[in-house]
């Protein structure tokens, strides 16, 4: 069997990884690179990986540094199954006409832009590709063996990560010999809100793991319910605003989870709540449809919530329109709004935070990673002037950070799950994607143990025969 790392080999963007036998050609996860645009658009144009060629491709979930370019792959000419789990599906649709509409926007603006004999700029996709090859994927339910042809089968595991998050346990036949291969994916962590936990498996010859936060031990979730409930009251004592970026897919989900569980409870103020997201509400529908399959404390929220539904409440509104966004700019009196993007820098947000940067009455809450040079993190640096629509503010609004949610596992919850498959059997030879130097070096080190030989650190296009 071998193994040949085509991205977030090295890095944590573009996860694509192929596997090849004498009678079998994978592709787990087809992910879009992201940073530096021509450089990441260069990436994204080329498929190493021989799309017609594929005998399928296994998605371990939909985000979009896992999924974003299936539809360039289908363009490429790929026909063949996507096998994920059915949230997967359903997720990923969304998510990928959403970043089709944005390439679509994107090109004609910087065509717009072009000088002299210059060619227009393209997408790399468009929303019909998204919904042509939407077609192909064969959802498969979690915990049961999946036979796809007499070489190979496959089981989904939950990964604990984001709705419908998958770590794929894989039996491939090679000259007679059953090999077990394992890919994480995106391991999650233990006790986050919505999801079950990540589950342990019984054993491998081959891991596949991700590295992102190897180095980090995040804060716990439970805090960060209680924190929320006293920045909205003193807000709101304030009349101010509590203006909260969240990223659509997960982040959002998790802050009305525990909206609506202060609502309950009666520690909510009586103020509106908006969530101010096309994508968001969109994406919060797909819950609803599978607040069933989630962890027991969904469970019991299911059985004491008057009308069923963990992501509505009385005081809570889902925008529709642009129409009703811009009128929240206007609004007065206190009030919480939930919008998108995450780190600042498109989106609805960057309208709200116009509005409220220089109320020192308003708390801005920041719940998430914010990279550097993005106005999320210059927010959260505290700047005293920040740019918003190339204009200059005052930063005078109260500024919160509260960690605690990262989807990702920490060192803890990687020692914890690779110490489980070591005392049922050992974890094989295991290779670190998804992580940058120091947090897969850390990890490396950390799980050596569990190991039957030192992990492989790959670097993209890097082949092993395994």
């Amino acid at each position: 069997m071998k193994l040949t790392f085509l991205g977030a080999a090295g890095e944590v963007t573009g996860s694509q990884h192929l596997v090849e036998t004498d009678t079998l050609r994978l592709l787990l996860d087809c992910g879009f690179f992201q940073g530096h645009r021509a450089e990441s658009r260069k990436k994204n144009e080329e498929f190493h990986c021989q799309p017609k060629k594929l005998d399928g491709v296994v998605l371990s979930h939909a985000h979009i540094d896992h999924c974003g370019n299936l539809p360039g792959l289908y363009r490429a000419g790929y026909r063949g199954p996507i096998f994920c789990t059915e949230a997967t599906a359903d997720i990923a649709e969304i998510m990928l006409e959403d970043s089709a509409k944005i390439q679509e926007e994107d090109a004609r603006y910087l065509s717009k832009r072009l000088k002299g004999d210059h060619p227009p700029v393209h997408p790399l996709y468009s929303v019909e590709d998204v919904k042509k090859m939407r077609k192909q994927f064969e959802p498969l339910s979690y915990g049961d063996w999946h036979e796809l042809s007499p070489d190979f089968s496959l089981r989904f595991r939950r990964a604990g990560h984001i709705l419908g998050s998958a770590i794929t346990e894989m039996n491939v036949t090679e000259k007679g010999e059953i090999r077990r291969l394992v890919f994480t994916g995106d391991l999650g962590r233990r006790s986050l809100p919505l999801l079950h936990d990540p589950e342990t498996i019984d054993r491998a010859d081959v891991v596949i793991s991700e590295s992102t936060y190897g180095n980090r031990v995040h804060v716990p979730p439970g805090d960060l319910k209680a924190a929320l409930r006293k920045i909205i009251q003193e807000t709101a004592a304030k009349n101010g605003k509590v203006i909260i970026p969240a990223f659509s897919l997960g982040r959002t989900q998790q802050v009305v989870y525990f909206l609506n569980d202060l609502y309950n409870s009666g520690e909510l103020p009586k103020i509106p709540v908006f969530v101010d997201s096309p994508l968001s509400t969109k994406l919060t529908n797909v819950f609803r449809y599978y607040q069933t399959e989630m962890d027991e404390e969904v469970t019991e929220a299911l059985r004491d919530d008057e009308d069923g539904d963990i992501f509505g409440f009385e005081n809570l509104h889902y925008t529709r329109s642009q129409e009703e966004s811009i009128a929240l700019n206007r609004r007065k009196g206190s009030f919480v709004v939930i919008a998108s993007s995450g780190m600042c820098e498109n989106g609805r947000i960057r309208h709200h935070l116009k509005h409220a940067v220089e109320d020192e009455n308003s708390a801005i809450v920041i719940i998430g990673y914010q990279a550097q040079n993005t106005l999320g993190r210059r927010i959260v640096e505290r700047q005293p002037r920040v740019r918003i629509f190339d204009r200059d503010y005052k930063l005078k609004a109260r500024v919160e950070v509260l960690n605690g949610l990262s989807a990702h596992a920490d060192a803890h919850d990687f020692e914890w799950w690779f110490r489980k498959l070591c005392e049922v059997g050992g974890a094989g030879q295991v290779f670190l994607v998804h992580g940058e130097e120091d947090p897969a070096k850390s990890l490396a080190d950390l799980i050596d143990n569990y190991c039957d030989s030192k992990p492989i650190i790959p670097q993209r296009f890097d082949s092993f025969d395994v």
